[in-house]
């Protein structure tokens, strides 16, 4: 019987120089994928991933870059090994690279696509000072009671990454943000840390691009689901165009449900294989599953998933 994996996928947060390099210099293959890319949106995406620039750092660059990564990465393993995930999930940007791997978005238009997402988002909050801040420590409840009260009170923030028992991401205006720094310290917040984020995710801020990204959607989501997606809206898996088209723009504007997903889905696969630069899942995952997570990143992760797998099947 085949091995039950779950393929997953980072977002924001997740992207370094230099990611997605050692696929380039080894792979035919990822050099295609590279090209295609580049020609699709203008974006050289060997200057911009392979040497020091400011531009990795926009949302708009950063968002192409690590779904070109993610899914180069999934298509080198794929070409490998004979196996279908049971399910695809990402976190955030990381659910259309979700959608590439269940066959439901192509890779050079999923690219084009997050590079509209993030000028959508950028410009949605190109009027605004905004940023996002972790806090670890404190449970769901107390950061969501704090932050309606803040809000009550006139002030722009959100719970909207739901990581990890005691790592919540909230959003919102940066001086709302700052001031809301004190009082999670003194609610016990064990950690409280600004994040190097140009945009406000998944909260009414970007209400603007909603419908932009709705109707690009619309465009080149394609209904041959070949494997389930896990949404970040609902943490539950749909598996259709219309469901797509539905989920994807809340998407935008409501909170990442991460651990909620995971804890749905664990009892379905045998473990976690992570595409992309990092292990940054693998770190969220650590309390909420004890199953095998392997990450592919280089051609050296490569084989080693590739062999991992091989003796998970035996």
């Amino acid at each position: 019987m085949s091995v039950k994996c779950a393929f997953l996928f980072a977002g924001q947060g997740s992207q370094a120089v230099g990611m997605g390099k050692d696929f380039f210099d080894n792979s035919t293959t990822a050099k295609e994928i590279f090209n295609s890319a580049k020609e699709r949106t203008g974006i050289d995406f060997e200057e911009l991933l392979f040497t020091q620039n400011d531009k990795l750092s926009q949302t708009e660059f950063t968002q192409p870059a690590i779904l070109l990564v993610a899914t180069t990465a999934h298509k080198l393993f794929t070409d490998r090994v004979d196996i279908k995930p049971t399910l695809t999930m990402g976190h955030s940007l990381g659910e259309f690279s979700a959608l590439v791997a269940s066959g439901a978005l192509d890779i050079i238009d999923a690219i084009e696509l997050v590079n509209l997402r993030g000028k959508l988002m950028a410009e949605a909050c190109s009027n605004q000072d905004v940023g996002m801040l972790v806090s670890l420590g404190l449970s769901d409840e107390v950061v969501e009671d704090i932050c309606a009260k803040e809000r009550d009170k006139g002030k722009s923030v959100w719970a909207v990454n739901y990581n990890a028992d005691g790592q919540i991401v909230i959003a919102g205006i940066k001086k709302d943000l700052e001031e809301l720094v004190p009082i999670l310290k003194e609610a016990k917040s064990r950690r409280v840390m600004l994040l190097n984020m140009s945009v406000a995710s998944h909260c009414p801020l970007l209400n603007s691009a909603v419908e932009p990204l709705a109707k690009k959607l619309e465009e080149v989501i394609r209904d041959e689901f070949t494997a389930p997606v896990v949404s970040n809206v609902t943490a539950q898996k749909y598996s259709s165009k219309q469901e797509a088209l539905e989920l994807l723009p809340k998407q935008l504007v409501e909170p990442v449900k991460y651990k909620q997903s995971i804890a749905n889905i664990d009892n379905e696969v045998d473990c976690y294989i992570e595409f992309g630069h990092g292990n940054v899942l693998k770190g969220l995952n650590r309390k909420a599953t004890k199953k095998p997570h392997f990450n592919i990143s280089d051609m050296v992760s490569l084989e080693a998933t590739i062999k991992a797998i091989k003796e998970l099947e035996k």
